[in-house]
């Protein structure tokens, strides 16, 4: 059975008893369940390694959270979107540098992370005993292991970007005792995250070894690129450059390669493909997720929170967030036909409709909305679109080498070869040598300065509105000097309405967002500075 169509519920686990033995004066009552009692046999092994994915799925629970309302409303890439400035006053608040301790979203955002985590630390925990039988040898044992420390690192490496140092938890919370814990820095969080995924990298098997039921799941090759983009936010670039070598020699054509169809990346038929290094499963499903909140998503929110507005596509239109901005639609070069497969454009009659416009942009996120060949297909329910959600890509992965090599000082041949892969796959696709021409040239020279700026223009147009952009911004320390609204490239160039909407950003406190305000009541700790 395929990953994306396995319901991770985890309902038992949840259920079972995780007291310490009774005191001998003691019996146990008739029925009761242990760990213990549980963890018998691969199934259930396997079965607790699929839950540890499901939380990297949840997209609501009290809001939408999904990590998009960072990674591109935060940035210059997007604007919140919606019906009007009103609709979702959490996700206005991020894309104005205006956040509170009180977000919504943010506090939806850290508990799903922990969920995943502390899911992973019970199948640290329980798996490694579980014998192998019919259902788990003994090396697919490993691998799961494997899986679960790609898994929590992950979870780690969402949380540390955007709170920095956060409690550092890597064991079963079994009694009240053990609940509160304090907040590591920031440099131990990444410590950890690293740790784990080399262990990842040396269990897990290559995509290859899966069977096509379960592609979806981490690779070692997920390993690979996730150290060189860790090693890339802690500066480290010789590190980076590498474990981006080692994704080059062992992955790259044979086990990842770029679609000669950059479109593919975001349609349904391109789900799980070679460029595909790990990305969210999604499933369709007729029924409804309102209400129920975390635990329940097996499809995902996105389609219908991204796709436009307009009247004229009837029920299979959406709610309008996440709009392009015009600064994005500028940034590319003439003839580059990523564009109109990011940004989509509606007819003049739609893009005219009031609803449809959110402070001058009529535009629509292209990739998150199931827009399949500039058609919208009905999906079976709102909540439950089965439209995939990348997380990594492997033109990601060699702009990150790229980045790594030029910066670690190792090699600028190298950095500018893996850039060269990403823009001959736009060029072919365009059809004309002319376009997009090879580096230098296009208006950055032949210097270190003039490749970091090529570098970070490709990430731009390549990533765009897949949640990088933010992210990128804080960790080249250039957020201020792009989105500040009086001194900022972006924010003081942006049209008057979107200026009139935002704050300042605040350097040395924006590039972070606040731990949530329950999140301290309940374990008291130092908050990120200026909130």
């Amino acid at each position: 059975m395929n990953i994306k169509h396995i319901i991770l519920g985890t309902a038992v686990i949840a259920s079972l008893s995780l007291t310490s033995c009774n005191d001998w004066l003691k019996e146990e009552a008739p029925g009761t369940n242990t760990v213990e009692d549980f963890f018998t046999g691969g199934a259930v092994a396997i079965q607790t390694v699929n839950a540890c994915y499901t939380p990297l799925a949840w997209e609501f629970n009290n809001t939408y959270f999904s990590e998009w309302y960072i990674g591109d409303i935060a940035s210059d890439d997007a604007l919140k979107g919606g019906q009007d400035l009103a609709d979702d006053n959490n996700a206005y608040d991020i894309d104005n540098f205006k956040v509170n301790i009180s977000n919504g979203i943010i506090l939806d955002y850290y508990r799903a992370k922990y969920q995943g985590i502390a899911r992973c630390n019970l199948a640290l925990l329980e798996v490694p005993g579980v014998d192998p039988d019919a259902d788990m040898t003994e090396a697919r044992r490993d691998c799961l292991i494997g899986e679960v420390h790609f898994m929590r690192a992950f979870y780690y490496f969402q949380l540390v970007r955007v709170f920095g140092g956060v409690p550092l938890v890597d064991f079963v919370i079994d009694s009240s005792e053990r609940w509160q814990q304090p907040r590591a820095t920031a440099d131990e969080v990444y410590d950890h995250i690293i740790a784990d995924l080399i262990e990842a990298e040396r269990l897990l098997w290559n995509r290859s070894q899966f069977p096509a039921s379960d592609l979806g799941r981490a690779t070692k090759g997920a390993a690979q690129a996730m150290l060189c983009k860790v090693y890339l936010y802690k500066k480290d670039y010789a590190k980076a450059y590498e474990w981006g070598r080692k994704w080059v020699q062992e992955q790259y054509g044979t086990q990842y390669e770029l679609l000669a169809d950059y479109g593919l990346n975001f349609r349904l038929e391109g789900e799980n493909s070679a460029e595909s290094v790990f990305e969210i499963q999604y499933m369709a499903d007729p029924t409804s997720d309102y209400g129920e909140g975390f635990g329940f998503t097996r499809g995902t929110f996105s389609t219908i929170l991204c796709r436009p507005r307009a009247s004229k596509l009837g029920g299979r239109g959406g709610w309008g967030f996440d709009h392009p901005t015009h600064n994005l639609y500028a940034e590319y070069e003439p003839g580059d036909p990523r564009r109109a497969l990011t940004i989509g454009e509606l007819d003049e009659e739609s893009a005219a409709e009031v609803v449809v416009n959110y402070l001058g942009s009529s535009y629509y996120n292209r990739k998150n909305s199931y827009d399949e060949n500039e058609t919208f297909p009905a999906i079976d329910h709102d909540s439950r679109s089965p439209l995939n959600y990348k997380l990594v890509r492997a033109a990601d992965v060699l702009l990150l080498y790229a980045e790594a090599a030029l910066e670690s000082g190792i090699s600028t041949s190298d950095a500018k070869w893996a850039l060269e892969q990403v823009r001959s796959r736009a060029r072919n696709m365009a059809g004309d040598s002319s376009v997009l021409p090879a580096f230098p040239g296009y208006g950055y020279p032949d210097t270190t300065d003039g490749l970091r700026a090529a570098l970070r223009h490709e990430r731009r147009v390549e990533l765009a509105m897949e949640g990088h952009r933010w992210f990128d911004l804080v960790r080249w320390d250039i957020a201020y000097e792009v989105l500040d609204k009086t001194h900022g490239s972006y924010g003081s160039t942006e049209s008057e309405e979107v200026r009139a909407e935002m704050a300042n950003f605040i350097k040395g406190k924006n590039e972070l967002f606040p731990i949530p305000s329950e999140e301290i009541n309940l374990n008291p700790m130092a908050q990120n500075p200026g909130y």
